[in-house]
C-alpha cells in the first residue's frame, strides 16, 4: 500500500502534536501536584488530601499516554489496519466478489 508524501506529512504532524500535548499535560500534572503537596506540607495537615487530585489526575495522564500509544495515528493502529486489510483481501478472494 503506497502512501503519499502529503499523507505521511499529515501523520507526522499529528504524532508531533499528540506528543507535545502529552508533554504539556505531564508537566502541568507534575507542577500542580508538587504545589499541592507543598501546600499540604506547609499547612501541617495530617490527612494527605493531596493524594486525591494526584490519583484522579494521574488516571487522566495515563489515559492520555495510552491514547498516544494506541490511538489514531499510532504504530499499533497502523498494524491493526494492515491486519484487517489482509483479512478483507483473503475473504474477498474466497467469496469471489469484485474489487
Amino acid at each position: 500500500m503506497d502512501v503519499s508524501e502529503g499523507e505521511l506529512r499529515e501523520l507526522a504532524r499529528r504524532r508531533v502534536e499528540n506528543r507535545q500535548g502529552f508533554i504539556m499535560h505531564a508537566i502541568l500534572f507534575l507542577v500542580v501536584n508538587a504545589a499541592l503537596f507543598g501546600i499540604w506540607k506547609l499547612t501541617g495537615a495530617r490527612y494527605p488530601w493531596f493524594l486525591w487530585p494526584l490519583f484522579g489526575w494521574g488516571i487522566g495522564v495515563v489515559a492520555h499516554a495510552l491514547t498516544m500509544i494506541l490511538g489514531p495515528g499510532s504504530r499499533s493502529e497502523k498494524r491493526a489496519v494492515d491486519r484487517e486489510l489482509r483479512r478483507l483481501h483473503r475473504s474477498h478472494r474466497l467469496t469471489g466478489g469484485e474489487p
